[in-house]
Order: structure tokens, then sequence, then C-alpha cells
């Protein structure tokens, strides 16, 4: 059966290429900003379920997977920072800290829809001011929820996880894997050729 990812996230295709399905990537173009929820997994599930649904009307006989992330830090949910300096700051405040990486999942296959929340404890640390402004000026920051990654780059500067790691890079493999189940597929079904 075919699978379909809405989402532009490179990290989050290659997560799932690695756990054996090749999804065709569908971009939704859903406008992030001025959506607004009551907690950061909601934020990440609403967001996550705006994509799929945007683009699962176009596959009603395939999996659409929406996913989005959201970091929950000193009681401030942040996405993408929207420039540098923001990048900066926050890692000025991060350094030595911790946070949460939420992740809402959104499955659909026809009509059928599953939604799932994930969320792993991120220990941030000790950088220097001028790690900082070295891994900022890279532009990898700027283009993930927190303003860090842990496939990338700034892999060096998370101590620890308390949680599921592919969560942390975007999609929970894990909770997809009891999605497509809960929408009545077989996951190793969905193994590319090449997989096995």
């Amino acid at each position: 059966m075919k699978f379909v990812l809405a989402s532009q996230s490179p990290a989050r295709l290659a997560t799932l290429r690695r756990a054996g399905l090749d999804p065709q990537v569908i971009v939704s173009g859903v406008e992030e900003d001025g959506i607004e929820a009551d907690s950061p997994g909601e934020l990440a599930i609403e967001l996550a379920s705006l994509k799929c649904r945007t683009v699962a009307p176009a596959y009603p006989d395939a999996f659409v997977l929406g996913c989005d992330s959201v970091l929950e830090f000193d009681g401030q949910t942040l996405g993408k920072p929207a420039d540098a300096a923001t990048a900066r700051e926050r890692w000025y405040a991060m350094r030595g800290n911790a946070g949460v990486l939420h992740t809402g999942h959104c499955l659909r296959l026809g009509e059928d829809e599953v939604v799932r929340h994930a969320a792993t404890r991120v220990h941030f640390a000790h950088v220097t001011d001028e790690e900082i402004d070295a891994y900022v000026a890279t532009g990898e920051p700027l283009a993930v929820a927190g303003a860090f990654t842990i496939d990338g780059l700034g892999a060096a500067f998370v101590t620890r996880i308390d949680g599921d790691h592919h969560n942390v890079v975007g999609v929970s493999v894990p909770v997809v894997r009891e999605m497509v189940h809960d929408l009545g597929g077989t996951w190793t079904d969905l193994w590319t050729p090449a997989a096995t």
C-alpha cells in the first residue's frame, strides 16, 4: 500500500526510509503561523492534523502521515526560530538545561484517522558562546523546531534524551507503527523490497 508523508522535513523522510518505508513526499503548504492551542502537545497535534488533512483527500487509498514538532522550554512553546538572533538567544537559555520535544502525528487512510502525541525530554550541553555562534552561523538551527537537531550538527550539543530518539528527529516510528495497526494495516507490509 502507498504511504504519503505530508511534510517537507528531510529528517522525517530519512527516518521513515531507515525504518523500511519509501514515502511519497507531498508538501501540504499549511501556514503554521497563527495556529494556537492550549498546550505544546496540542499545538503539535493540531499542526500535524492540518498537514495531513490538507493532503489526504488527493490520496484516498494511501496512508497519509502529517507530523509537526515543537519544543516546550521554560514555559514557552518554541517552533522554528524566526532569525539568527532568536536562535542564538534560545541557545543561551537552553544550554545546560532541558526541554520537552513534542511531536504530533496524524495518520489517515480514506476517511479514517488516528492522532497521537509523543514527548521526549532533551538535555542540552553547557555549550560556549563561540559554539553557539558557530552553530547558528551554519543555518541548521533556523530550519528546525527548538533551534536544534539530534541527527545533524546539533547532535554534539545534546547530552541525553529521556524517551524515543526518533521523536526528537520529528517522527516516532513506534507510534506510527501503532497508528498503522489501528487503521487495519500491517507495518511490515509497508516495507519496500530494498528493506527486506
